[in-house]
């Protein structure tokens, strides 16, 4: 049996603090502390914003919005030893937007199609699709938790503090979709 997990864990090891110092430099206009900040948070925001959208173009979109976004008003974070959280607010409003509008417009595009980059650290194509139909069979919480630990890199620690979560809902969810995973897996063949 395909180990996904392992895969998916391939694709992002880093997992960097991120401290109130990088917030404030931003507001001073310091481009290098937001090109810090980026190289140590992207990987967990664009997690976070797939994991909401289930759509890699919304995802980057989202990135790029949240990123402006944090430079734009970086004079106005309010320090509470969370700059993360501030982060993931912004991005979580900006995939809210995303979808609200995709549903007003009625044009929010289901992302059958498997963009190359999607997972492009799996080899083989028909494993990166299996993957990524296993990934969307999960529920918000459980794609959220599995793409925030195994793509973002983030520990199970962080992920309860970002998602207001306590450790051990975060654990028991983690190991259950991991289950639920390998049962979608197995019912495949695999």
């Amino acid at each position: 049996m395909l180990n996904f997990v392992a895969v998916l864990e391939e694709g992002s090891k880093a997992s960097s603090t991120v401290d109130d110092k990088l917030i404030k430099d931003i507001a001073k206009g310091s481009m290098e502390a937001l090109h810090t900040l980026y190289e140590k948070t992207h990987k967990s925001v664009y997690a976070f914003a797939l994991s909401i959208t289930k759509n890699t173009h919304d995802a980057e979109d989202i990135l790029q919005d949240t990123f402006l976004k944090i430079y734009q008003k970086a004079a106005d974070y309010t320090s509470y030893d969370k700059p993360m959280a501030w982060i993931f607010t912004i991005a979580r409003n900006f995939a809210l937007m995303k979808i609200r509008d995709g549903k007003k417009e009625g044009s929010l595009e289901d992302d059958n199609d498997l963009p190359e980059q999607e997972f492009s650290f799996v080899e083989n194509l028909s494993e990166r699709i299996i993957l990524k139909t296993t990934i969307n069979k999960l529920d918000d919480n459980e794609r959220m938790i599995l793409l925030l630990h195994a793509v973002a890199g983030l520990k199970n620690r962080e992920i309860a503090e970002l998602l207001d979560m306590s450790i051990n809902t975060v654990l028991s969810k983690y190991n259950r979709t991991i289950r639920k995973m390998q049962k979608y897996l197995e019912e495949e063949g695999f």
